[in-house]
């Protein structure tokens, strides 16, 4: 017998780790999907203010303060690199929250959002 494979513990033996890691990583994709959901609402909210006084949603240098921002705060074990990425990608979104343009053809999922009347225990055919 391979003399690694004499050293590693069998699948079963760590199946209870790994659950219990997998129920932590579904936990913080909960947290992270709420946490994206309260960005973009501050996107929407920002974008409906800059096309009240007609400023354009494209603002690079505020782009770039984020991106030197997460990097600056980035602990690991994520590359600086990797940080920058995922949040390109999320700025990415959020310009699209900005453009009404883009709202008009269903990026935001109004089905969703917190201000239904469903939500605040009301029918919404009056």
């Amino acid at each position: 017998m391979d003399e690694d494979r004499r050293d590693r513990p069998a699948p079963e033996r760590i199946a209870g780790d790994l659950e219990r890691h997998r129920r932590r990583i579904d936990r913080l994709d909960e947290e992270l999907v709420r946490l994206l959901n309260q960005r973009a609402a501050c996107a929407d909210e920002i974008g409906r203010l800059k096309e009240r006084v007609g400023m354009e949603v494209y603002q690079p240098g505020r782009e770039r303060a984020v991106l030197e921002h997460v990097r600056r705060v980035n602990t690991g074990p994520l590359a600086d690199a990797s940080v920058v990425r995922l949040f390109e990608r999320i700025i990415d979104e959020s310009r699209r929250l900005e453009r009404p343009e883009d709202q008009d053809e269903g990026i935001i999922d109004e089905s969703r959002r917190l201000d239904r009347p469903a939500d605040r225990g009301e029918r919404e055919d009056g």
